[in-house]
C-alpha cells in the first residue's frame, strides 16, 4: 500500500509506542521508513532576572540539538526493531508542523505516520495540535496512530 513512511519522533513515550505499530506497517507493506526529528532553529533565551539575559550561542544550540536528535534516533531505531532499517532526518525549523512537512518533501515519503498526544478541551486550545496542523496542510495522506 505505502512504499515510504515518514515518522516524526520526539523521544516521548507516545512516540515510542507508535513505533511498534510503524514497524508492523512497514513490514506488512515492505515499506522504507524515515524518522524525522524537528528542532527549533533559534536558541532559547534564559533570563536570570528582569534586566539581564543569558543565552547560548547559535553554534552551541545547534550542537545540542544534533546531540539530542542523535539520541532520539538511536532510541527510536531500537524501538522499531532490528528488522527495520530506518533512515534519519534532522530538520531545523521553529514550526514543528512545517518541519514535518519539509521532512516529507525531502525524504520523498508517500505517507506521514504520526502519533497523537490527544489534546482536547482547553489543553488542546492552548497548546494546539501539531497532528491537526500536519493533517490540514499536508498534500500527502496522514495516518494517525492512537
Amino acid at each position: 500500500m505505502f512504499k515510504h513512511l515518514l515518522v516524526p519522533v520526539d523521544g516521548s513515550d507516545i512516540s515510542k509506542k507508535a513505533l511498534k505499530k510503524v514497524a508492523e506497517l512497514a513490514k506488512a507493506d515492505g515499506a522504507a521508513v524515515t524518522l524525522v526529528y524537528v528542532s527549533d532553529s533559534l536558541p532559547p533565551m534564559v533570563y536570570s532576572d528582569s534586566t539581564m539575559g543569558y543565552g547560548i550561542t547559535q553554534k552551541d544550540h545547534q550542537k545540542a540539538c544534533e546531540a539530542y536528535a542523535k539520541d532520539v534516533f538511536k532510541k527510536s531505531t531500537a524501538a522499531l526493531g532490528a528488522s527495520s532499517k530506518a533512515k534519519t532526518l534532522h530538520i531545523s525549523n521553529s514550526n514543528l508542523s512545517e518541519g514535518i512537512l519539509d521532512g516529507a518533501k525531502k525524504s520523498k515519503a508517500d505517507v506521514i505516520v504520526m502519533a497523537s498526544h490527544k489534546r482536547t478541551g482547553i489543553t488542546g486550545m492552548l497548546l494546539g495540535s501539531e497532528t491537526h496542523e500536519v493533517i490540514v496542510h499536508s498534500k500527502l495522506p496522514v495516518l494517525v496512530l492512537g
